[in-house]
């Protein structure tokens, strides 16, 4: 043992007098300093003290700060032990308080038992409101919006009902009224608009019911600029993001290191501007939520993986195997971009058992629905998997909230594509093209829409300019290329396509595609240097009749002045090439034009 060196300070007084003893009293934090800051780690600190000194007034404070630090099943533990101690009358609201945590676990079924068993207040309303949206239950949804009643919380409550309904003007609509109604004066503690900002919009109505003179207290007091945030996020889902900055910049400017109104600004920025900028903004918060998640505590701690995900997006993907796994079932966006990550990577297996796992009900869900299915098709030739995704693509593209916007127009436009019904796909696509002009999928898409009404220069130029080398190393990519080059009287571009494809099964198919097509489009020389080779590889009576007819066409081209007469000189090789006894009589026949016209064999 190590016993200190360090002297004593004197003091007259004497260690146990009444003076030392009452300064310790007052240098001690009280329950209420920390609950008014939001420190809910040092108040649960403070009260698991009291608690094993017996000194605990309030038990329900427990759970009340575990709840608030996002350890919910801890707040439940706590709730289940007070509840085989209370009074059966106290029993209702402690029935409420552990339904709003079953609630926040994602425990659905099991909070809504609790619910009912709860007392009847405008908490267990909301509650129950929320549970049947939750399960899906649009009759009880009905009752208990009659239900409520017009308070402040009602109202926030209904908000983001509209919120999850993707119903964003209505939230707009509810958040402005209660700004207007309420313009109090901003005299309330500073942390307090915090906490509004940081609930979710989906669990405003799962607040714990504690009687605390304090919170009661600050209730009264409200600040609601808060609200700003709500307002903004609303916005951002409306795509409106720079009205969506402008909102959120009032709340910004009174709390700047708010991380939920940091984190938003950052996804409009990337929505405006690119992921680098986007990144920037998250930066003075990170590093602070980082050592609160290391450390298992913080306020903010349920934020850290929230901006993890979104550094994923905003990196186009980096780290994605490294975070997103293991937030498929926390983020509701986190096993969508982990199914776009893996479309990003081909892995369509990944994706598709991913999806599985989810029932589509947004525009992101149902688009991504829709994508899989066309890939499985295309893998599997699964007609069942064309006819679902063109019908989740007229859902979406049909729907009143999405039928003017973008998405709902490239929906509309791939329903017609999988269709067939190119002319009605191509005017979806031209009028969104103005957002998507550089965009290589977008171009890709609508090449092969106008070559298949015979717009081939439009096409030609749509495919050139794509710089994706993905898309250009794509053989559907070559193929179509080469069809519009040939339909714009450019063969010999198509044909330099052909010779820079390695020996395979896809250069075979595209030799064919310059032969067919130069001979039916009269570009015979080409078609006959593509029948020899064919002929070389398969000497097949429809390949030297292609090759016949063509060096036949280019003869008559020659004689007419439409061709070069050098041209007969490779002619006559290629024929000299066949064993077909035919072919000695075309040689004699343009060895003797070639001799009478003077033209050097």
């Amino acid at each position: 043992m190590l016993l200190s060196r360090v002297r004593p300070s004197q003091d007259p007084g004497g260690a146990g007098s009444s003076s030392n003893v009452e300064n310790m009293h007052k240098q001690f934090p009280k329950l209420e300093d920390f609950l008014g800051k939001r420190d809910f780690i040092g108040a649960l600190t403070l009260l698991e003290f009291q608690r094993s000194i017996n000194e605990l007034q309030n038990p329900s404070l427990i759970p009340y700060c575990c709840f608030h630090l996002g350890d919910y099943r801890k707040a439940l533990d706590e709730y289940k032990m007070m509840f085989t101690k209370q009074d059966p009358t106290a029993q209702g609201l402690t029935w409420l308080n552990i339904a709003c945590c079953y609630f926040c676990m994602g425990m659905y079924k099991e909070s809504k038992e609790a619910a009912e068993k709860g007392t009847e207040t405008n908490l267990r309303t909301r509650l129950l409101f929320h549970l049947a949206h939750k399960l899906n239950n649009e009759e009880e949804l009905m009752n208990y919006h009659r239900q409520l009643e017009e308070t402040l919380e009602n109202q926030l409550s209904l908000a983001s009902i509209h919120y999850l309904r993707m119903d964003y003007q209505s939230s707009i609509d509810i958040y402005k009224r209660i700004l207007l109604d309420n313009r109090l004066p901003r005299n309330c503690p500073k942390q307090f608009p915090v906490m509004l900002s940081c609930y979710l919009v989906d669990l405003i109505m799962s607040r714990c019911d504690v009687q605390l003179p304090l919170v009661q207290k600050l209730m009264e007091e409200r600040d609601f600029v808060a609200l700003n945030v709500y307002v903004a996020l609303c916005y951002h889902r409306l795509e409106y993001y720079d009205v969506s900055q402008e909102v959120l910049a009032v709340y910004l400017q009174a709390y700047p290191d708010s991380a939920i109104a940091t984190n938003l600004r950052a996804c409009n920025t990337f929505r405006l501007y690119t992921g680098t900028a986007a990144e920037k903004d998250l930066k003075p918060i990170f590093n602070i939520l980082h050592q609160e998640e290391q450390s298992k505590h913080g306020l903010f701690s349920n934020a850290y993986d929230l901006i993890r995900h979104n550094l994923v997006v905003f990196r186009g993907g980096e780290g994605a195997l490294q975070v997103l796994p293991r937030l498929v079932d926390v983020i509701p966006e986190g096993r969508l971009n982990l199914i776009i990550f893996y479309l990003h990577q081909d892995d369509v297996t990944n994706a598709s058992a991913l999806m599985k796992e989810t029932k589509p009900k947004t525009i992101p869900e149902l688009i991504l629905f829709a994508i899989i299915n066309v890939l499985l098709h295309q893998q599997h030739g699964n007609k069942e998997n064309l006819a679902i995704a063109q019908n989740y693509y007229n859902r979406i593209g049909s729907s009143e909230s999405e039928h003017d916007s973008v998405f709902g127009r490239l929906c509309m436009a791939s329903a017609h594509f999988l269709n067939s019904n190119f002319d009605h796909c191509i005017l979806y696509l031209n009028s969104v093209r103005t957002h998507y002009y550089n965009d290589d999928t977008f171009n890709f898409n609508f090449a092969q829409a106008t070559a298949m009404t015979n717009k081939y220069a439009e096409a030609e130029s749509l495919l050139t300019m794509i710089q994706s080398e993905k898309i250009r190393n794509d053989f559907t990519y070559t193929q179509w290329l080469a069809r519009c080059y040939i339909m714009n009287k450019k063969p010999r571009l198509a044909w330099e396509l052909y010779e820079r494809m390695d020996t395979g099964s896809e250069s075979f198919q595209l030799l064919q595609l310059v032969a067919n097509e130069c001979y039916r489009m009269g570009q015979f020389y080409y078609a006959a240097k593509a029948f020899d080779i064919l002929e070389k590889f398969e000497a097949t009576q429809e390949n030297w009749e292609g090759k016949r007819g063509a060096a036949a066409g280019v003869f008559q081209l020659i004689i007419a002045g439409h061709e070069p007469k050098e041209s007969l000189i490779d002619m006559i090789q290629l024929l000299r090439n066949s064993s077909n006894p035919q072919a000695e009589k075309m040689l004699a026949i343009m060895k003797k034009w070639a001799k009478e016209n003077k033209l050097n064999l």
